[in-house]
């Protein structure tokens, strides 16, 4: 019975764990104002778990609290109306640390 139970704990934690990642492409990204704008209004959605923003990419990622997300109009809209073009929307598995990770290292 302990190992059923056990079992399901862990379970259960490793889909907590496991966060969607949204990648964005976003054109007008020029200075840290801009980089903190974003990430000050992508917090505020309660679906936000995590923020990172690479101006020298173009690249904002957002991780999201599990079991849910935010649609790519939603984020489309908030982008747009901060002045930004948004590219391109991507969903993926890959970690914020991975993402982190490969921005310090130069990959995209």
């Amino acid at each position: 019975m302990k190992r059923i139970l056990l079992a399901a704990f862990l379970a259960a934690l490793s889909v907590t764990a496991a966060a969607d990642t949204i990648e964005m492409k976003v054109y007008g990204l020029v200075c840290g104002f801009c980089a903190q704008g974003i990430e000050k209004t992508l917090r505020k959605n309660p679906a936000t778990e995590d923020v990172v923003v690479s101006l020298e990419d173009k690249l904002v990622a957002i991780a999201t609290r599990p079991g849910q997300d935010i649609p790519d109009a939603e984020l489309t809209q908030a982008l747009t109306d901060a002045g930004y073009d948004v590219k391109g929307i991507s969903r993926t598995q890959r970690s914020m640390a991975d993402i982190r990770s490969a921005l310090k290292k130069g990959a995209k």
